[in-house]
């Protein structure tokens, strides 16, 4: 069983910024990826940013320079540091991450999401 928490949301000013967190735990062997996906009312959900086996991210065109994945393989947490917020960033965030269990099966999880609020 794996567990996927994040945390950090808010309501930030335009130009702001926040730091996501996202938690793995339970029986994890090794993680491969964990993502960063939003969903905004009425869109599909999108995503943000990747990090995989801890060395190579990937970003969305609309967060490129703004927002940084990292990832602290100790603690099985990842990070999303989000820079000069615009009210588009508005949604929640969810933390996606594949690992494998102590089992060796390849579990999919995601966590409960997070509200993220770009407004003045």
């Amino acid at each position: 069983q794996v567990q996927v928490v994040e945390s950090g949301g808010g309501l930030v000013q335009p130009g702001g910024s926040l730091r996501l967190s996202c938690a793995a735990s339970g029986s994890i062997l090794s993680i491969y990826r964990m993502s960063w996906y939003r969903q905004a009312p009425g869109k599909e959900r999108e995503l943000v940013a990747s990090t995989t086996g801890g060395v190579y991210t990937s970003y969305a065109d609309s967060v490129r320079g703004r927002f940084t994945i990292s990832r602290d393989n100790a603690e099985n947490t990842s990070y999303l540091q989000m820079n000069s917020l615009k009210p588009e960033d508005t949604a929640v965030y969810y933390c996606n991450v594949i690992a494998d269990g102590k089992d060796y099966s390849r579990r999919n999880v995601w966590g409960q999401g997070t509200q993220v609020t770009v407004s003045s």
